[in-house]
């Protein structure tokens, strides 16, 4: 016999709220949090979004990246820029975003944006071959949402800022969904990712927690 445990519900943690949506904000879960439960922790990114460009070691040319600038756009993990066409002074480029999909062509020596990235390739003294190749590694998630993680990376995530409403998956995209960030009284035992820590951290939003 097949034995299937069914999850929280939505809201289900949730014994009283502020009257009318004072208790919810609408937030972004980042790509890659995950499948989340209703009833997780969840915290807001605070650290300021970033991107480090390195070149393949078996490239041809020397040239190098410029600043690389990151907006809202953007998804966080490890973008990919290949030369696709080589030329003395210049060529062409492909950049492919953590997901697999290809944002843009670009041209070496010329300003590009394309997928929340925005950065000049400069041509060196030894002019770039096809296959040649950069990764990009990108963390945009500045504003967006993650689980809370007491023990966790200090971007933020170390301070749970509310409960989320719905279970999600953001496992490869983006999600808008529904979180309670204050003035409230929720189920302990319907909670995910509670210890003391997070308790401190609800309670100063308004948020009590009932056994």
């Amino acid at each position: 016999m097949t034995i299937k445990t069914e999850g929280i519900h939505s809201g289900e943690f949730l014994l009283s709220e502020a009257n009318g949506t004072r208790s919810r904000e609408e937030v972004t879960i980042t790509a890659g949090a995950g499948k989340l439960a209703a009833g997780t922790l969840i915290a807001k990114i605070t650290a300021a979004n970033a991107a480090v460009a390195t070149a393949a070691a078996g490239n041809v040319g020397n040239g190098t990246m410029g600043s690389i600038t990151v907006d809202s756009l953007a998804v966080t993990g490890e973008y990919t820029l290949v030369i696709t066409a080589a030329s003395a002074d210049g060529g062409t480029f492909t950049l492919t975003d953590p997901l697999g999909s290809e944002v843009g062509m670009g041209t070496v020596g010329v300003a590009f944006t394309g997928g929340g990235l925005a950065f000049t390739l400069a041509d060196g003294a030894t002019g770039f071959a096809v296959d040649d190749a950069f990764t990009i590694d990108v963390v945009a998630a500045l504003g967006e949402w993650v689980a809370y993680d007491d023990d966790g990376t200090d971007d933020g995530r170390r301070a749970a800022s509310g409960i989320l409403y719905a279970p999600v998956d953001a496992t490869l995209n983006d999600i808008r969904t529904v979180a309670v960030v204050r003035d409230a009284e929720v189920i302990e035992r319907l909670l995910t990712g509670l210890d003391d820590a997070g308790r401190a951290d609800l309670l100063a939003l308004g948020i009590v927690i009932r056994p």
